[in-house]
């Protein structure tokens, strides 16, 4: 029997490696999706097994069952219900429940090591290490989906940024003072101290996060949790979830990292929850722009008339659910012989990635999806580029206005296009909450409609138009 749980956990870890393989092409990601699931399940169902072999039917047993059952169907409802504007609050809310477990687990096992007479100080630094960042992305998970949600407000002060450098540093010497019996407290009383401060962590770390900065969080949110399941591995000497935890944590460090070039944050003020706050560009330049408006049987001639196009998606063409019409303008315009690139920025939308499962899911190939860096130096080339629900992604601020928040955050150079359409509903400002002084370049026309209802009219209008 151990022979078999050794086996099944060596093809679950081969399942893993497969799955995230084919999970870096959009073409291939629900296929490896469902070979990572297929080797967890393998996991937990032999796992279950080699744990109750040769025994009696026990209460352990059937809760277990009865949890396993429970959250399958559960999480099989949520991600049904879930709509595709709702998949970051989706995740982060997962990410919590993996954070939870991870400070359950530290919880109940520290009572363990404590009750049973441990002593070996290495062990228990790595169980309150998991618990501890468990702890932090389970708190932080809670507050990213209530934001996402639109049920938290940004919280931005200088009590809450203290807060966030002096809980740290009390988790990371605690452990330390105890050690050196600085502090008199027992496992137990330990690792309630750690829960709490972790906890606290979590809250004021991502309090004061909002914007064009949630995508980096997300990211980082994850890979904690993947490192607390790691951590947990050890503790348990399960290889399972050492490797498991190992895939989930380094694939979320290298995804924070790249966001935060993206973002022009640095890891420390990640870390530290110190994000630039939201703001808008100077009332001057806001006043001095001249919007110029276009209509769709306006912008309907003007892609008649192009060789090259760009789509320049965003969070609103989720909200609009209008990804399909995408699709649906790309193959009309390309069999008029029309060349057509989406052109998606890292952060666009609101996690790692949002555009492209968007765009994925409406069968956009996926040579068609060209990322930000790969045609910067060539957006002259496009003789229109249509922006459809994005704006802190190609606001120019970033580039030449030291003032905004934004400013030094990497952007597709939509601006250099021949011409540039924006479709959106009305003037409201970005995610990041400033004025986009795109609207005021002279190339740039605005078209005031939901994203739906715009591109529906302006395939209507190109079948009647002779190429």
């Amino acid at each position: 029997m151990t022979i078999l749980l050794e086996v099944s956990y060596f093809l679950a870890m081969i399942s893993f490696i497969i799955g995230l393989k084919y999970l870096s092409s959009p073409q291939h990601a629900r296929m490896g999706n469902i070979i990572a699931g297929l080797g967890m399940t393998l996991a937990i169902v032999v796992t279950v097994i080699h744990t109750f072999y040769g025994g009696a039917v026990t209460i352990n047993l059937i809760l277990i069952i009865v949890a396993i059952l429970l959250g399958t169907v559960l999480g099989k409802r949520m991600s049904d219900k879930a709509e595709m504007t709702k998949m970051p609050q989706l995740v982060s809310y997962f990410n919590a429940m993996g954070g939870g477990c991870a400070l359950l687990l530290g919880i109940i096992e520290g009572q363990q090591l404590h009750y049973g007479n441990n002593t070996d100080r290495a062990a228990e630094v790595v169980l309150m290490t998991a618990m501890m960042i468990g702890a932090t992305s389970f708190s932080g998970s809670v507050i990213a989906y209530l934001k996402l949600s639109g049920k938290q407000k940004d919280i931005r002060t200088r009590f809450v940024s203290l807060a966030s450098r002096v809980l740290l540093l009390a988790m990371i010497t605690l452990p330390f003072l105890v050690s050196y019996e600085v502090i008199t407290l027992n496992l137990v009383q330990e690792i309630v101290v750690l829960g709490t401060l972790a906890t606290l962590y979590g809250l004021v770390f991502v309090f004061p996060i909002g914007g064009a900065d949630m995508p980096v969080v997300i990211s980082l949110l994850n890979s904690l949790t993947g490192v607390a399941t790691a951590l947990a591995g050890i503790m348990f000497h399960n290889l399972l979830m050492i490797s498991g935890g190992i895939f989930v944590g380094s694939a979320g460090v290298l995804l924070t990292l790249l966001m935060c070039k993206a973002m022009n944050r640095s890891i420390w003020n990640v870390l530290a929850g110190s994000f630039k706050g939201s703001g808008s560009v100077s009332g001057s330049s806001a006043v001095e722009m001249e919007i110029k408006r276009t209509s769709i049987g306006e912008l309907a001639t003007a892609l008649a008339f192009s060789n090259k196009i760009a789509i320049i998606p965003g969070y609103g063409l989720a909200v609009a659910q209008a990804q399909h019409l995408c699709t649906q303008l790309e193959q009309l315009l390309e069999s008029k012989g029309v060349e057509v690139d989406y052109i998606i920025h890292p952060v666009a939308g609101r996690m790692p990635g949002h555009m492209n499962v968007l765009l994925a899911e409406a069968d956009v190939h996926y040579d068609k999806l060209k990322e930000m860096d790969e045609v910067n130096d060539t957006m002259s080339s496009y003789d229109v580029s249509i922006v459809i629900g994005a704006n802190d992604v190609v606001n120019p601020a970033a580039e030449n206005d030291s003032s905004s928040p934004i400013f030094g955050m990497p952007i597709i150079k939509a601006y250099d296009s021949k011409q540039v359409v924006v479709i959106k509903r009305g003037m409201s400002k970005g995610y990041a909450g400033v004025e986009n002084s795109l609207f005021g370049e002279d190339n740039c026309q605005l078209l005031f409609a939901d994203a739906k209802d715009a591109l529906s009219g302006v395939i209507g209008e190109l079948k009647t138009v002779n190429f």
